[in-house]
Formats: C-alpha cells, sequence, structure tokens
C-alpha cells in the first residue's frame, strides 16, 4: 500500500485501534484503492466503513452492510459529517447478503461470531464478489485471551472461537486461501487495551496482564471461471 494510502486511514480508529494493525497490513496485502468497490458486512458503527471510504476516495463506493437500521443510521451520519459520498449503507443481515453490484472487496469483522451459519455468511459474500476479487474475515479465537492468566469467555457469542476454523471456511466458501494469520495485543495496567476490554466487558480489569483474544484474519480470492 501507498504511503499516500495509509494516510488516508489515519483518523479513523477500529475497536479503540487496539487491532488497528491487523485491519491495516489486511488493505494493504490486497492493495485496497481509489476506485474499488468494496462491501463492510456487520459493520456496526461503520469505523471499517469508514477506513476504507478513506481508501477507494470519492471514485470508489463502500457498501455499510446491518441488520440494525440504527447502525446504518450512524454510519451515514459520519459519512456525511466528513464529507464522504461514497459511503451507501444498506439494512440487510448478513445471511440475506445482496449488493447492487459486484464487488472487489467483500469484509467483515467480529461479525462471524455472532451469526448461526459463519460458512453461509462467507458463502454470500463470495456470491456478492467479482472473480478475482477478495475476501476478506476478522474473527478471534476468544478463549486464547488472558485476563490475569485466567481465560477470557464470551457466552453471548454464538462462535466465540470461530477465527481456529477461518481459513478452512474461506476455502469451503469457494475462494482460494491467499494468506492468513492471527496476533493479539497485549499490556499490563492502564491503557489502551485495558480501556478496549472493560468497554467490551464491562469490568475493569484493574493492572492485571492481559493478552486480547486472538484476531486471526483470512484473505480469500473469489476464483475465476476456467
Amino acid at each position: 500500500m501507498r504511503a499516500g494510502s495509509l494516510e488516508r486511514m489515519e483518523g479513523f480508529p477500529h475497536k479503540g485501534d487496539v487491532y488497528r494493525g491487523a485491519l491495516v497490513t489486511a488493505f494493504a496485502r490486497i492493495s485496497v484503492g481509489p476506485g474499488w468497490r468494496c462491501a463492510d458486512v456487520g459493520c456496526g458503527t461503520g469505523e471499517s466503513t469508514m477506513a476504507l471510504a478513506a481508501l477507494v476516495g470519492a471514485s470508489g463506493r463502500v457498501y455499510a452492510v446491518d441488520h440494525a437500521a440504527t447502525a446504518c443510521e450512524v454510519v451515514a451520519m459520519s459519512a456525511v459529517e466528513v464529507g464522504t459520498s461514497q459511503v451507501v449503507a444498506l439494512v440487510q443481515a448478513a445471511e440475506d447478503l445482496a449488493l447492487p453490484e459486484s464487488v472487489d472487496l467483500a469484509f467483515c469483522r467480529f461479525l462471524l461470531m455472532h451469526v448461526v451459519e459463519p460458512l453461509g455468511v462467507l458463502r454470500r459474500m463470495a456470491a456478492a464478489t467479482r472473480p478475482g476479487g477478495y475476501v476478506i474475515a476478522q474473527e478471534p479465537i476468544t478463549t486464547a485471551g488472558r485476563v490475569g492468566g485466567v481465560p477470557i469467555s464470551m457466552p453471548d457469542a454464538r462462535q466465540p472461537d470461530i477465527g481456529a476454523l477461518l481459513p478452512r471456511l474461506a476455502v469451503e466458501c469457494g475462494c482460494t486461501l491467499v494468506a492468513a494469520w492471527a496476533e493479539a495485543p497485549a499490556d499490563a495496567g492502564p491503557g489502551p487495551v485495558a480501556s478496549y476490554l472493560e468497554e467490551l466487558s464491562g469490568v475493569d480489569p484493574g493492572d492485571d496482564p492481559i493478552v486480547l483474544p486472538v484476531l486471526v484474519t483470512v484473505i480469500a480470492r473469489k476464483r475465476t471461471p476456467s
């Protein structure tokens, strides 16, 4: 990714910046740039959407997709506030993904851990991507996280360790695996890692050493017809 592309991402935080490195690396690996059509599936409040919008520029387009209308409203308002016209908010469940056009990149982050059939969602994302385009998913292995040496649990998540299955699922959805890796921020005492964990769990970890859940990234490419 060109230096100018990285600069366009400045000012757009992602999960309190603690997992920012994985996001920047993923977009850099496939050189997301001006004119790209992208979809942020399960966009939430739109941090990743706005990062993509900064990369694709006015000549590109980013579809911010979420099942919650309130989330889409937040993303749309954020786009207006920064003068970004390339963001299109769509109220859709990931399981029913249907875009107005094929995209160069279908992206999701902390989404598959909450759905009933992750493979089905990845297949919808692959179907929405042009041949030769990319599917990127970033999901955690929650139980790999530690607070004071004790494993982290997330009982509300349907698939808390879905990250461990991502490489296989990327292939099963009809794509070719390009890259896969895992990383996790770690720290002790007050700081961004502790603040993120407190926001996520509602519990202040104090001075305990923290290893946040490992985030697995997969980059897959949709196969072209032979």
